[in-house]
């Protein structure tokens, strides 16, 4: 036998392996088949609806673009001329010849870092013909006259849904990557990434849930949330968790998280490298944080009043009876920092003193511009979504989870797309995205007030525009000191428009506008030295009306806005006066059990596996 030959049959798949592959994935296909059958007759076929009014977004935009011709036969031709411009500079480059290319990926574009899409000619020509097309379609759609802003805002979205899943990153045969895996592994590859697929589809129960990392590799308190305390206090909607002291005496003030309810709390708290409850517990704070409970349909009632009172105030309360302290410095998180200042606004209203300061990590309270997130957040569409949630009790956190990745659609999708169904792998272990994928219900009434009093009425900013336990709330009445910090990239919270809440209470307030995005920028530890942020000191207490004021006289400074926070935070009246470190066993409360605590343990995607 020759040498290539050999090497030949060295090569081929096992064939008892590939028997046993196909056999599992006919009888996987097989079975969800059958189930997806059943379903459907026992439900009944519905037609499909379009809650989000795309369709008519789309007959509105096709409408715009017909009513001038002449500027659609303009882009049509400008369109056709870059296409010249790739054929010849194809040709040239085919031939030896250097030519710069007619369309480029933009930095940060990890579709196409494969060498091939720029070596190859066959790939690069691929490749840019796509990003050509890509340009002129959303040039076209962006362009389109006439349309509202909420309609342009959507067609606009779902534009970039359809041009990224038409990518050739996406697909077997123009994916270089992809390609020489399928001729290297004799197409294993792709079975397995059917057998993925069928994998995901089974565990979503018949709806695709892409899996973004392998979550066997994590345990909650061992490897994530692996901070030391202790649950001190619970009822229905939370756990107070109280972390053990590392340093001799702690900051007189205790702290106190509110993270949003729609996430876990930990991803304040990953690893020790990374974790901003571990830091703050190291400069000597006494570090508290509520975790939510993931409600079921038994808690369909339970309001955004009740989030309030039986859930943040009664956290100072609990916080303030276990240490003896009459005032608490607090943080909220995105929804959990909107949650906080409706406190502060209520304690404002109820001459309730015992909050020191409130400090708002990526937090919106004027919901006037919601960034992308406003495609899904119409009458329309809330409506839809309240039907489905009484009929249920609850919003399932799957569908909160898949409109934030459609955000970022080729990160958070296409990515895993390409890396479980067609390279066949099995994703990597990532304890953010473990945390990303741990998705959190929401009780019907809460998310049904929540959304229709701030995102679509924006009645938070108002004063007296909600009540909440018979108190209107007024955010100008807020005279706690206030340090907001945004993320220049956020794509969930835009720093414009957190910026514009930062300017409603009265107190003195500190802006900080953070590098990177919602997440990145936020869970930023001093030790990484990454990202920086922007400080303007002169605008302290008295923000300017425009945003870009702001940025015009700010300094930029290197490494992590946690030390200046910190800076901050101490500085206050009495914030520098210390006492003996607390032990959680040791105050009022009693240990229920160690953290990280029995509620935030219940994962949903543990339970469908079941």
């Amino acid at each position: 036998m020759s040498q290539q030959s050999q090497e030949t049959a060295v090569n081929l798949p096992n064939p008892a392996e590939m028997a046993k592959t196909y056999a599992e994935v006919a009888q996987r296909a097989s079975r969800l088949i059958t189930q997806f059958m059943e379903k459907k007759a026992k439900d009944g076929v519905n037609a499909p609806s379009d809650e989000l009014g795309v369709a008519k977004a789309f007959m509105d935009l096709s409408a715009r673009l017909l009513a001038n011709p002449y500027k659609l036969a303009q882009t049509q031709m400008n369109m056709m001329w870059d296409y010249f411009s790739l054929w010849q500079n194809s040709m040239m480059k085919m031939m030896g010849m250097p030519g710069a290319p007619v369309a480029a990926p933009i930095k940060g574009d990890n579709r196409f870092r494969d060498e091939d899409w720029e070596q190859h000619f066959l790939f690069d020509f691929v490749k840019q013909s796509y990003l050509i097309t890509a340009r002129h379609l959303h040039d076209t759609v962006a362009g389109a006259e006439g349309l509202d802003e909420h309609t342009q805002q959507k067609v606009n979205f779902f534009t970039r849904q359809y041009i990224d899943a038409l990518s050739p990153s996406n697909f077997a045969l123009t994916n270089p990557e992809v390609f020489r895996e399928t001729v290297k592994s004799h197409g294993q590859n792709l079975i397995k990434g059917l057998n993925n697929l069928l994998h995901d589809v089974e565990n979503g129960d018949g709806q695709l849930r892409i899996r973004m990392t392998d979550t066997s590799a994590f345990e909650m308190g061992k490897n994530v949330a692996t901070t030391p305390g202790k649950v001190v206090f619970q009822n229905e909607l939370f756990q107070l968790i109280q972390y053990e002291p590392t340093t001799k005496d702690q900051f007189k003030k205790p702290f106190l998280i509110v993270p949003p309810w729609i996430n876990k709390y930990y991803i304040l708290d990953l690893r020790e490298k990374n974790s901003f409850v571990k830091w703050a517990t190291d400069q000597g704070h006494t570090t508290f944080i509520m975790s939510w409970i993931n409600p079921d349909e038994k808690m369909a009632q339970k309001s955004f009043e009740n989030y309030l009172l039986e859930g943040s105030l009664e956290a100072v309360n609990q916080v303030c009876k276990h240490t003896g302290e009459d005032s608490v410095n607090m943080a909220g998180y995105c929804l959990g920092g909107s949650l906080l200042m409706t406190t502060l606004a209520y304690m404002a209203a109820t001459k309730d003193k015992r909050a020191a300061s409130g400090t708002f990590f990526t937090t919106m309270l004027n919901f006037a511009e919601p960034g992308e997130l406003g495609v899904f957040l119409d009458e329309n569409a809330v409506s839809g979504l309240e039907k489905r949630m009484n009929e249920r009790g609850y919003l399932e956190g799957s569908e909160m989870a898949g409109t934030f990745n459609m955000l970022r659609a080729n990160d958070l999708i296409w990515s895993f797309v390409v890396n479980n169904y067609l390279m066949g792998k099995d994703p990597f272990p990532f304890d953010l995205l473990y945390w990303n994928s741990d998705s959190t219900r929401m009780p019907a009434a809460m998310h049904s007030f929540y959304l229709r009093n701030m995102y679509i009425e924006n009645k938070l900013k108002d004063p007296g525009g909600i009540t909440l336990g018979g108190v209107p709330i007024d955010i100008s009445k807020v005279k706690t000191p206030c340090y907001f910090v945004s993320t220049i990239e956020d794509h969930i919270a835009p720093w414009k428009s957190t910026y514009m809440g930062a300017r409603l209470p009265s107190g003195k307030t500190k802006f900080v506008l953070g590098g990177s995005g919602h997440i990145a920028g936020i869970v930023n530890p001093p030790a990484a030295n990454k990202y920086g942020f922007w400080t303007n000191d002169a605008t302290d207490g008295n923000l300017p009306e425009n945003p870009e004021d702001f940025v015009a006289g700010a300094t930029q400074n290197a490494g992590s806005w946690w030390t200046h926070w910190q800076e901050w935070v101490t500085g206050l009246t009495g914030g520098g006066a210390k006492v003996a470190a607390r032990n959680p066993a040791k105050g009022a409360l009693k240990v229920i059990e160690d953290a990280p605590g029995s509620y935030v343990k219940f994962r949903l995607d543990a339970q469908k596996k079941q």
